[in-house]
């Protein structure tokens, strides 16, 4: 099986990729399905049904409106957020839903989208769709798993070797690719075998899958550092409130602040901590309103990488556009790693493998830009996740606002720090990144459900309410 930097790095938007991206895939998935076997125009009605997580805090994280939105023919990384909440809402109260976005069909919210608490499916994130004809019979249904960062697969598929692919594309159609790696020993090898750093055994495994259209693989990766930026950029500008819990933006009066007081930075060196922060935490705010953003490796994770990546090209000298491109190209094989031998799912394995992936992904690409050698990329990367190993995910309300959106900004800095410890060192240390991506995944199992993703424990249960005031 080969992953793609596309893979890890997807368009989408807000609020949760597991949540809310991965939902309106399944929908445009169920869809094509129809299509392929030529009974979409006898379809009369849909109904949805949402299982584990998907089901607790599916409200918070706009899961019904995914789901719906999929199956009106909108799809994550073309939907204008601007207007996904108006469609959602006018299919709501009309009780239409235009089916593809061709036909209208009668949908009914209350009927027709079903929360089962207390069930669970083959994973934490299960959803079926059930699509009837004209007398009411079921003429086909599918259960998905939205098995983190926007991606799923079918139920059929979870134990198969399609588990970590989640696209709409059967692995055996996938070409071969000159560097294939299983693990974080594998790609290392590879590297110095071959005498390439992380980036450009990437690089050349993408041209490979993009038909040898390397200038493709260029713009496309490109394209993913716009949106990151234009992401910062419109949460540094944005004011008003949170959705649903009416907390107030902080991006936008932090962003203030520093630009008042410039000279600041020249006084306390500690203030470039503070624009990183206000960078990550500008880009989970965008993501709890529903705005657009590159799943990074999740939304709930999603300031993380632009935050640092803001960093290289901001405050570091010498910081040019093809860092910026092996920065995203190695920070993917990374988080390739946790997909491929863990997991990138709060629901599943806790926060620790949102952010705590994220933050190994930034601190290993980090490294590798301020001229690491791969030894010390695994370092940094390693170092990452050592340190948010046991993370929870506890998001007050259901809500990926708290405390999901500062956690973002620690976490960003905490990658930076990774990355300087590792760049002081040799390569030499004695923790394996394969070791503590196997630690993450165990540690994951062993929480109890109430704090992957549930809002049943921690700070969703503890916290005073002045906590989301």
């Amino acid at each position: 099986m080969a992953l793609s930097i596309f893979d890890i790095f997807k368009i989408g938007i807000g609020p949760s990729s597991s949540h809310t991206v991965g939902p309106m895939w399944a929908g445009h998935r169920f869809l094509n399905d129809l299509r392929e076997k030529g009974i979409l125009d006898s379809i009369s009605s849909v109904r949805v049904g949402l299982y584990g997580s998907l089901a607790l805090t599916g409200k918070g994280h706009s899961t019904d409106k995914a789901a719906i939105l999929g199956l009106a023919g909108y799809r994550p990384d073309g939907v204008d957020p601007d207007i996904a909440d108006q469609a959602f809402e006018d299919i709501v109260n009309t009780g239409v839903m235009k089916l593809a976005g061709e036909r209208d069909i009668p949908f009914n919210y209350d009927h027709q989208m079903v929360f089962h608490f207390g069930e669970e499916l083959e994973h934490p994130n299960g959803m079926r769709i059930y699509a009837s004809d004209k007398n009411g019979i079921v003429v086909y249904y599918k259960t998905y798993l939205s098995v983190g960062g926007g991606f799923v697969v079918c139920a059929d598929e979870f134990n198969s070797k399609d588990k970590q692919n989640g696209t709409d594309s059967p692995v055996d159609d996938v070409p071969s690719i000159p560097y294939s790696f299983k693990n974080a020993a594998e790609l290392l090898q590879l590297c110095e075998q071959h005498k390439l750093t992380i980036a450009e055994l990437v690089m050349a495994n993408e041209k490979v899958l993009a038909g040898g259209d390397e200038e493709q693989v260029s713009a496309n990766i490109d394209a993913i550092w716009d949106v990151m930026r234009n992401c910062i950029d419109r949460g540094l500008r944005m004011e008003g409130e949170l959705p649903v819990s009416n907390m107030k933006r902080r991006a936008s009066s932090m962003h203030q602040q520093l630009m008042a007081n410039p000279e600041a930075m020249l006084k306390d060196h500690f203030s470039i901590m503070d624009w990183v922060t206000l960078f990550a935490m500008a880009v989970n705010e965008e993501n709890a309103c529903g705005g657009r953003v590159v799943t990074a490796p999740t939304n709930g994770a999603a300031g993380i990488i632009p935050a640092v990546l803001a960093y290289y090209t901001r405050f570091i000298d010498g910081a040019d556009h093809k860092g910026v491109r092996d920065f995203i190209a190695t920070s993917a094989a990374i988080g390739m790693l946790y997909k491929m031998n863990a997991t990138i799912s709060g629901a599943e394995a806790g926060c620790q493998a949102e952010v705590g992936s994220a933050c190994s992904m930034a601190a290993g690409a980090l490294a590798a830009v301020m001229g690491g050698n791969v030894h010390q990329v695994e370092n940094a990367a390693e170092i990452g996740m050592e340190h948010n190993l046991g993370m929870t995910c506890d998001p007050i309300g259901g809500l990926v606002q708290v405390p999901c959106i500062e956690r973002n900004g620690m976490a960003a800095i905490k990658a930076i720090t990774a990355t300087r410890m590792a760049m002081r060192g040799d390569g030499n240390h004695e923790v394996s990144l394969d070791s503590c991506i196997e630690t993450m995944y165990r540690t994951g199992l062993d929480l109890q459900s109430k704090y992957r993703e549930t809002s049943q424990g921690g700070l969703a249960v503890f916290a005073k309410p002045q906590c989301v005031a």
